[in-house]
């Protein structure tokens, strides 16, 4: 089969990781699969953003600049339609941004079957976060690519009710959730508990992480056994949670390594004792969550609907009440002092990803699936 694989990614993130993982795991299983988008995408560095869109997004009044992206749909849709008439696709796989409305003209154009995978509501997110100024014209464009599309994959159920509410069938959704390439994270044996219980997260650290309280919690713990929390990932929190280590006294406790490759996450991550997802947006599928299944840790998340889609309280992982102060604290408290706890849950939680086949090359299994399905349903 051959894919033509849209999006419009300008930076080296999650995002990257995904379309990446993905596109290797369907070229694996013997497709074709040609990628296009922004041209800077290929240059971009590791946990860096796009020059360009900074400078046109600082420089733009809002409205402006989100004109602006709305006309570069032009331009990609020019590369897009030149890549389709060159590799002559079967169908058509896009990653849904905002004002992005390129694969769903090409698609429709060319009567190909069209597959959006969603990440996120984005008006809504950019309303939330980012501000807005083109409210209707952002949820307009958002709700033709999703209901143009054959099918919608979000990557969550929560997600899915978002793609629901904007006019799509359910029977024209199906949730795919993020994965792991299950290879990278051999299961190893976590050895017997030590002197040092480490904590351990890895991303881009935001305040809303809640990590400060992480810090203070290792400042006040009890002497044995010694505790120290590593910090895989850069981000805008890091300053002040290295000043608040310094001020407490436990900066040789806590370790930032800045941004690490992905194919050191695996080793980074099976030094953790205890895997930290402290918070998470309500329809997110956290990349390091999987990170963590695979690796076999034990999990501390909070309890929300997205977060039970992949983990379960007491078996592979243990929930907190994010609404409660000192809840996460408390468990992972718990893990700290029970190390065949530990064990129990990291293993369960590797089983899952098995079971359930939370992998890059299922997820690519799911997808080819699909579209195997809409081109029979057009011969039909």
């Amino acid at each position: 089969m051959r894919i033509l694989y849209s999006h419009r990614i300008a930076s080296r993130d999650g995002q990257a990781v995904h379309l990446e993982a993905l596109v290797a795991a369907l070229r694996g299983m013997g497709h074709e699969v040609r990628v296009v988008g922004p041209p800077s995408f290929e240059a971009a560095e590791l946990g860096g953003e796009n020059r360009l869109v900074s400078l046109v997004r600082s420089r733009l009044p809002g409205a402006a600049a989100e004109l602006a992206e709305m006309a570069y749909s032009l331009p990609s849709y020019r590369r897009l339609a030149r890549a389709a008439a060159e590799f002559r696709p079967d169908v058509i796989y896009e990653r849904y941004n905002l004002f992005y409305v390129s694969g769903a003209v090409l698609a429709r154009r060319l009567r190909l079957p069209f597959l959006v995978e969603v990440n996120a509501p984005l008006a809504e997110e950019r309303l939330r976060f980012g501000g807005l100024r083109l409210q209707r014209l952002a949820r307009a464009t958002e709700a033709h690519v999703w209901r143009t599309a054959d099918r919608v994959l979000p990557v969550t159920d929560v997600l899915a009710g978002h793609v629901s509410a904007a006019g799509v069938q359910r029977d024209r959704i199906t949730v795919i959730p993020n994965g792991i390439h299950l290879e990278d994270f051999p299961d190893t044996d976590t050895g017997p508990p030590g002197d040092e219980v480490v904590l351990g997260f890895v991303g881009f650290v935001r305040d809303w992480h809640g990590l400060d309280r992480v810090v203070r919690a290792i400042a006040t713990a009890p002497p044995l056994p010694r505790l120290s929390l590593v910090v895989a990932g850069e981000g805008p929190a890091r300053p002040g949670l290295e000043r608040l280590a310094a001020e407490l006294g436990v900066a040789d406790r806590v370790r930032f390594t800045g941004l690490v490759g992905r194919d050191a996450i695996p080793g980074v991550v099976a030094g953790f004792d205890v895997a930290l997802q402290p918070a998470v947006v309500a329809y997110a599928s956290p990349l390091k969550a999987f990170e963590y299944m695979a690796a076999a840790r034990a999990i501390v998340a909070p309890d929300q609907p997205n977060i039970r889609e992949i983990l379960e309280h007491g078996r592979t992982a243990l929930l907190f009440d994010p609404a409660a102060p000192g809840a996460m604290w408390d468990a992972i408290s718990r893990l700290v002092t029970d190390a065949p706890l530990r064990a129990t849950l990291g293993a369960a939680a590797r089983a899952e990803v098995i079971c359930r086949d939370l992998t890059w090359e299922g997820n690519a299994r799911r997808v080819t699936a699909i579209f195997e399905e809409e081109l029979a349903r057009r011969s039909a």
